[in-house]
C-alpha cells in the first residue's frame, strides 16, 4: 500500500513539472512578441492564453483524480488493518495448542490423528494381547497427554511365567500345566518335596529316559532336563522321564491334541490318522484321501468308482425294469431316461422321465441343518419351460424325519439334513421334481441320493 502511494505522488510531481515547463516555454515565447507591434504577435499571445486556460482545467481534473485515489487507498488500508486485528493471539493458553504425536503400541493400533487441545486418541491391542493402561488419552491445555504410555502385553498363559523353581510351562487350551523339577510339587511347583513321577510321565522304559544335564554353580550342583522331559528320583539319583503330552492334554480337558490319535514319542508327540486319511500340514487334522480322483482304486471296467470316508466302492447302478408300459435306457453311468411312451398308454407319461443316481460321503455327526443336494430344471433352447415346479421326498419311512425338501428359488429345490447322522452307516433317499404348465402335469424327474456316513468327524 505504501509503495503504490509513493508511486502515485511521484507520477503526479513528474506530470506537474512537465506541464509547468510547457507553460514557462509558452510565456517566454509570448514575451518576445508585442501585441502593438504586429498582428501576428497578438495572435500568438491569444493562443498562449487559451493553452494556459486548458492546462489549468487539466491540472484541476488531475488533482481531483489523485485525491480520489488517495481516499480509496486509505479506505482499503483501514479495512485491512481491522481484519488483521481480529486474528486470535498465538499464546500458550489458546485452543490451537497441540500435544506431541503419539505412536501405536507394539502389537496394537491407534485411532485418532488430531493432537489439538481437547482431542482424544484411542488404543486397542491385537488378538492375543491385552491393553495395560487407559485406552484413551486426551490432549490437555498445558500441551501434554493425560494418562501414561500404554503397552500391549501378551496374554499367553505361560508368558507370565506362572511356574516356579525352574518348572516347565506346558500350554493347553486357555490353560497350562507346570512340569516340576525334582523335589518340587504343587500347581505352580511352589512346594519342595520328594514325590514319585506323575501319572503322565513314562517310566520303566529306557527309550523314554534321559540323564539330566548338571553343572556346578557356586559350589552347588544344578541339574535340568530337555524340553519334553520331567526330572524325577532323588537328589542324588535323578533322571529325566519323558512327559506324555497326550495324557497331559487329556487330564487338563483342553481338547485333544490330535483329530484322531496321539502317539507319544520321547520328548514330544505326533498325530496319526486312520487308514484312508492323510495328515494335513498343521500336524493335527486328518483329511479323506479321494481314491477315485487319485486313481488308487481297482474298479473293473463297467463299474464306477465312488469315494467314501476312508475308502471307496465300485458301483454300477441299473435302470428300473419296464413297468406300466414305461421302460428306461441308460444314458450315462449315473442316469437313466425313459423311452417314448406308447400313444395309448395313460400311466407311462406319469412315470419318471429321468432317474439320476448320486453318492454323498459324509462325516459322522455332521452339524445340522446342512444342505446336501440341489435339484433344478433344465429347458432345451427354443422350447418353453414349465410354469411351476413342485419338489418333494418320494416314499416315507425314516427319510421324512431326517430330511426336508424345500424350494430355494423359482427353479431350484434343496435337500436339507435336519438331524445328525451317526456313522458308520449307509442310507438312501429319493427326491422328486414335477413340472407343470398351465396347472397341467408335464413330467417328473427322480433323484436317488445315496449317503455314505463314515465313522469319523472329519
Amino acid at each position: 500500500m505504501r509503495i503504490n502511494n509513493k508511486e502515485a505522488k511521484s507520477g503526479y510531481r513528474r506530470m506537474n513539472i512537465s506541464y509547468l515547463r510547457t507553460i514557462f516555454f509558452l510565456l517566454s515565447v509570448s514575451s518576445l512578441h508585442d501585441c502593438n507591434d504586429s498582428a501576428l504577435g497578438c495572435m500568438d499571445k491569444n493562443r498562449a492564453m487559451a493553452v494556459l486556460r486548458q492546462m489549468e482545467k487539466f491540472l484541476k481534473a488531475q488533482e481531483v483524480r489523485f485525491t480520489e485515489g488517495l481516499r480509496i487507498m486509505k479506505s482499503k488500508l483501514t479495512s485491512l488493518q481491522n481484519s488483521v486485528s481480529k486474528f486470535p493471539q498465538s499464546d500458550q493458553s489458546s485452543s490451537q495448542l497441540s500435544c506431541p504425536p503419539l505412536m501405536a503400541p507394539a502389537h496394537g493400533r491407534k485411532f485418532g490423528s488430531k493432537y489439538l487441545v481437547g482431542h482424544e486418541v484411542h488404543f486397542t491391542c491385537s488378538q492375543g494381547f491385552r491393553l495395560v493402561g487407559l485406552g484413551t488419552r486426551v490432549c490437555q491445555e498445558n500441551g501434554t497427554w493425560s494418562g501414561v504410555t500404554v503397552i500391549c502385553k501378551d496374554v499367553s498363559v505361560c508368558s507370565s511365567n506362572p511356574c516356579q523353581n525352574g518348572a516347565t510351562c506346558v500350554e493347553t487350551l486357555n490353560q497350562y500345566k507346570c512340569t516340576c523339577p525334582h523335589n518340587w510339587s504343587g500347581n505352580h511347583c511352589q512346594y519342595q518335596t520328594q514325590t514319585a513321577p506323575p501319572e503322565w510321565s513314562v517310566v520303566n522304559d529306557p527309550a523314554f529316559s534321559r540323564k539330566p544335564r548338571c553343572a556346578k554353580v557356586d559350589h552347588a550342583q544344578h541339574c535340568s532336563c530337555d524340553a519334553g522331559f520331567h526330572m524325577s528320583g532323588t537328589s542324588d539319583n535323578s533322571i529325566c522321564q519323558d512327559v506324555n503330552e497326550c495324557e497331559v492334554y487329556k487330564t487338563e480337558r483342553g481338547g485333544p491334541l490330535c483329530a484322531h490319535a496321539c502317539v507319544n514319542i520321547p520328548g514330544s508327540y505326533h498325530c496319526s490318522c486312520p487308514t484312508g486319511y492323510k495328515l494335513l500340514t498343521d500336524g493335527r487334522s486328518c483329511e479323506d484321501v479321494d481314491e477315485c480322483l487319485t486313481q488308487q482304486h481297482n474298479c473293473s471296467r463297467g463299474t464306477s468308482c465312488v469315494n467314501t470316508g476312508g475308502g471307496f466302492q465300485c458301483d454300477n447302478p441299473e435302470c428300473p425294469r419296464s413297468h406300466a408300459n414305461a421302460s428306461y435306457v441308460k444314458t450315462s453311468p449315473f442316469q437313466c431316461e425313459r423311452n417314448p411312451c406308447p400313444m395309448d398308454s395313460r400311466s407311462c407319461p406319469f412315470a419318471a422321465k429321468t432317474i439320476s443316481y448320486h453318492y454323498l460321503s459324509l462325516p459322522t455327526n455332521l452339524r445340522t441343518p446342512a444342505t446336501l443336494f440341489r435339484m433344478a430344471t433344465a429347458t432345451a433352447p427354443g422350447r418353453p419351460g414349465p410354469d411351476s415346479l413342485r419338489f418333494g421326498i418320494a416314499g416315507g419311512g425314516d427319510a421324512r424325519s431326517l430330511f426336508v425338501m424345500q424350494r430355494s428359488d423359482r427353479q431350484t429345490g434343496e435337500l436339507i439334513l435336519v438331524q445328525p447322522l451317526q456313522g458308520p452307516q449307509e442310507l438312501s433317499v429319493e427326491v422328486e421334481m414335477s413340472e407343470y404348465a398351465d396347472r397341467t402335469f408335464q413330467a417328473k424327474h427322480l433323484a436317488r441320493v445315496h449317503l455314505l456316513v463314515s465313522s469319523y468327524e472329519f
